[in-house]
């Protein structure tokens, strides 16, 4: 299944080895159950880490488990970047992956602030219904998500819309399967 990734569609990396390449040398992919990036190939994406961009290495390290090496890398790139857009999703998706929920969320809502078009917005929608996904509200992850595909679908990235469908039909799917609400009544 392809799945959805801020890296695939703000960088296009890995295209000699990994996401973009023909499936039998894939090193990463998305999990359809859980979308979490998960490293299929460890040893290639470790041996590539020194030839990573800054912003792919931020992401990598994060996928490779190196969580406060990923922070750390991640908030020194902030630190030094004049667009702060990539480098803000990129040490939100760091600090998701190592459950810092309220940090990953402010980080998104100021690369929100800071999309300047319907597709970037599309992409920081996306990554804020996976975080609510994580964080197992799923009625909210499936209105982000939608969101997301309904900007792509407006800005006529119909590929990028589609590759945002599944892990909105995901989160549909576990919110109709949930016995409990995700949210407590008032």
């Amino acid at each position: 299944m392809i799945a959805l990734s801020w890296q695939l569609m703000t960088t296009g990396a890995f295209v000699g080895g990994g996401r973009l390449a023909v499936p039998q040398t894939e090193i990463w992919r998305t999990d359809p159950v859980t979308l979490w990036d998960v490293v299929v190939d460890r040893r290639a994406m470790s041996a590539r880490l020194g030839e990573y961009p800054s912003l792919e290495r931020v992401w990598a390290l994060s996928l490779l488990g190196r969580d406060r090496q990923a922070v750390a890398e991640g908030r020194v790139l902030l630190a030094s970047s004049a667009d702060r857009f990539r480098p803000l999703l990129v040490l939100a998706h760091a600090c998701r992956r190592s459950h810092r929920w309220r940090e990953t969320a402010l980080l998104q809502e100021e690369a929100l602030r800071l999309a300047s078009s319907p597709a970037r917005e599309a992409l920081v929608r996306y990554e804020i219904g996976v975080r609510l996904f994580d964080e197992a509200l799923y009625r909210d992850a499936a209105a982000e998500l939608e969101w997301a595909y309904d900007l792509y679908q407006a800005a006529g990235r119909e590929r990028m819309a589609r590759l945002c469908l599944p892990a909105l039909r995901r989160a549909q799917e576990v919110l109709a399967l949930s016995p409990i609400p995700d949210h407590p009544p008032i």
